[in-house]
């Protein structure tokens, strides 16, 4: 692989030699494409022929989320057409903890998503080289073509697997213009810098308050249960004055050792009786 001149590697600020050859072997591990183009050359050997920019992307996503959208322009300095180019994406993981199957990355092209495969480097990076089919074809993609002096715009989006640990994730692209078996390192992007966290908990049932007399427990937030009505036969009669019972009640409390006591509380009971017997004839 052919590497840019040393005023475009310090541009390249952003990118570890590590990660490029990685980089460049993940691209070059995958047959070659027929469609791959000329040599990508501007008037000026110590730039980049191709400028670059991540842009658009969440500050976070959730492990176990959904994805999340952003974009890859490819700027042609050039006064000739680029064909062939494969972005190489770099994410580096502060605890050095994210494994090759945890984010899922795709790019677009002709409107469908393409798959990008993860390797890690020797300094626990994970590179992916935009080679594969929508199918997830190895080196089924020929690359982009980015017109003499325009833009292309690449929309990806990134997903996080649930076992991802919170951390704090950069990734950039490099751009690789491939030639057969070879290539040339043309292009660097910005750092694009997003948190990661963690899958939410399943939140706790809610409390319940303590058990009622009867052993049934209230939920927070809802109205009990009314107790039913007292009885009728234990109600105050319609005129408002006590109940027979409450009447014999007194007496008891009076003292029914006494004879008067007795002989009233007997003729109360007499008295009701008549009444009741009467009532049920007139009925």
């Amino acid at each position: 692989m052919r590497v840019p001149t040393p005023d475009a590697l310090r541009r390249a600020t952003t990118a570890t030699a590590a990660a490029v050859v990685a980089a460049a072997a993940a691209l070059l591990a995958v047959p070659a494409h027929a469609e791959d183009g000329a040599p990508c050359t501007g008037s000026d050997a110590a730039a980049f022929p191709l400028t670059t920019r991540l842009h658009g992307g969440p500050d976070s996503y959730r492990a176990g989320g959904g994805y999340g959208t952003w974009y890859l322009d490819l700027t042609n300095t050039t006064d000739r057409a680029c064909a062939g180019i494969h972005p190489v994406v770099v994410l580096v993981d502060s605890g050095r903890a994210l494994r090759p199957g945890q984010p899922h990355l795709d790019f677009f092209a002709d409107g469908r998503p393409h798959p990008v495969r993860f390797e890690t480097t020797d300094e626990d990076e994970l590179v992916g080289a935009f080679t594969d089919g929508p199918d997830g074809e190895p080196g089924a993609f020929p690359g982009f073509t980015v017109a003499p002096r325009e833009t292309l715009t690449v929309e990806v989006r990134l997903a996080l697997t649930s076992d991802t640990a919170p951390d704090d994730i950069t990734a950039n692209a490099a751009l690789v213009q491939r030639h057969g078996d070879d290539g040339d390192w043309i292009g660097q992007s910005n750092d694009y810098r997003f948190a990661v966290e963690g899958e939410p908990r399943a939140s706790a049932a809610p409390e319940t308050e303590p058990p009622t007399e009867s052993g049934a427990t209230t939920a927070p937030g809802t109205i009990p249960a009314t107790s039913p009505s007292p009885s009728p036969a234990l109600s105050p009669r319609s005129t408002g004055g006590p109940s027979l019972a409450d009447e014999a009640a007194e007496l008891a409390r009076s003292g029914l050792g006494s004879t008067s006591a007795l002989l009233a509380a007997t003729a109360c009971f007499v008295a009701a009786g008549i009444a009741l017997l009467l009532a049920r004839r007139r009925n």
